[in-house]
């Protein structure tokens, strides 16, 4: 095949995740597009090849049988590069451990307990990055992600689970009379904005509050809740340094929501000295925490 008979790269690989997730808003999300790129990604790939990849399913899509066959050559071809990627960065002595973990818990949790492990192992040379969600490991040149696993997860990424997820009331001490009279403003996260309701729902004889307000990220609620504009719904890792010195009470403790952090990697991934002490470190720390009631 002649180079100019090849489709775009951009073009296949938004018809392979498309495949892969079956559902073009899911690709959209994983690629950081909008969900019309995407369609406009595979519509053309099937107009260059004359061939019709995908058809209407109900309100979806799915695979015809020559988009079977493209969207299987695809994905190996794919699985070959990051695998050749992972493979020469990890083979390479050169270059930081990349650990990218969701922002609320990096700030709440992780940087204040990552000097623990530079400590032990200085010569492991460790940067952080932010995201949440799914993650492409060769096109974001991250080495091991932290993620809340509540989205889907790609068959060719070992998981390690960490802590699970608990979630409570947090407030200053002088909010606690406010609380318990339903007197206050709850505090939740746009990025779970029915955190309160399903909380609720669990909770039934549980004070309501007077009013509501979402703030964009579960760190600046939390700074919120120590600032005293209300009482937070925040999870044990985003809150429990500040309830441990006394500076937020938890009068109700708290408790699983179902959920879990895990630790991921490629499968193909050669784990080097360093990455394996990161994340023998990072398990045995989790591991503590995840014991906490």
């Amino acid at each position: 095949m002649k180079r100019s008979e090849l489709p775009s790269l951009d073009d296949l690989r938004a018809f392979q995740t498309v495949a892969k997730l079956g559902s073009v808003r899911a690709a959209a999300a994983e690629l950081a597009l909008t969900h019309g790129a995407v369609s406009r990604r595979v519509s053309k790939l099937s107009a260059d090849l004359g061939l019709q990849l995908l058809e209407a399913d109900g309100r979806g899509v799915r695979l015809t049988a020559v988009g079977e066959r493209l969207a299987e050559a695809t994905g190996r071809a794919f699985t070959t590069i990051t695998e050749a990627l992972a493979d020469i960065r990890s083979s390479s002595a050169q270059g930081p451990i990349i650990l990218s973990c969701e922002r609320s818990l990096a700030m709440r949790w992780l940087i204040p307990r990552l000097s623990g492990f530079q400590d032990r192992h200085p010569d492991v040379d460790v940067h952080l990055s932010t995201g949440g969600g799914g993650i492409d490991f060769a096109r974001d040149r991250v080495t091991l992600a932290i993620r809340r696993l509540d989205f889907p997860i790609d068959p060719e990424w070992t998981i390690i689970s960490l802590m699970p997820e608990r979630v409570g009331p947090v407030m200053v001490p002088s909010l606690r009379e406010g609380f318990d009279a339903g007197n206050y403003v709850a505090l939740g996260s746009r990025t779970r904005p029915h955190a309160w309701e399903n909380w609720f729902t669990q909770h039934p004889k549980a004070p309501r509050p007077r009013a509501s307000q979402l703030l964009d990220h579960h760190f600046l609620m939390a700074e919120a809740a120590l600032g005293g504009l209300g009482v937070a719904l925040a999870p044990q890792a985003i809150a429990a340094d500040d309830v441990n010195n006394g500076r937020l009470e938890a009068p109700l403790g708290f408790e699983h929501d179902g959920t879990h952090y895990g630790l991921i990697h490629p499968k193909s991934m050669v784990v080097s000295t360093g990455v394996q002490a990161l994340k023998d470190w990072l398990i045995t720390e989790s591991e503590t925490w995840g014991s906490r009631p």
